[in-house]
C-alpha cells in the first residue's frame, strides 16, 4: 500500500473538523432558526469546509462519488486510498 503523506492526513482532518461543526450548527439551527449568530457561523463554516475540499481536490483526487466530486483525466475515483479508508 502506498505511503500515505502527512499533509493528506491532516487536510483530511481539518476537513472533518468543519464538517462537524456544520453538523452540530445544523442541529441546533434546527430548534433555534432565528439565531442569527449561529447562522452567520454556519455560512463561514460552510464556505471554509467547501475551500478546504477544493483544496483537497486539487491535490489528491475526488472526495465524493456520483457528481459531487469532478475528476481529472484520467478517472480518478478509482485511485485510491479513498478519505475513508485512512
Amino acid at each position: 500500500m502506498t505511503k500515505i503523506p502527512k499533509e493528506y492526513e491532516d487536510l483530511l482532518l481539518e476537513i472533518q473538523r468543519a464538517d462537524f461543526v456544520l453538523v452540530e450548527l445544523t442541529l441546533y439551527l434546527d430548534t433555534h432558526p432565528y439565531d442569527q449568530q449561529a447562522l452567520e457561523q454556519f455560512n463561514h463554516c460552510a464556505h471554509h469546509s467547501k475551500q478546504l475540499k477544493q483544496q483537497f481536490e486539487q491535490l489528491y483526487g475526488p472526495l465524493m462519488q456520483f457528481g459531487e466530486s469532478y475528476s481529472a483525466y484520467p478517472w480518478q475515483w478509482s485511485r485510491g486510498p479513498w478519505p475513508w479508508q485512512i
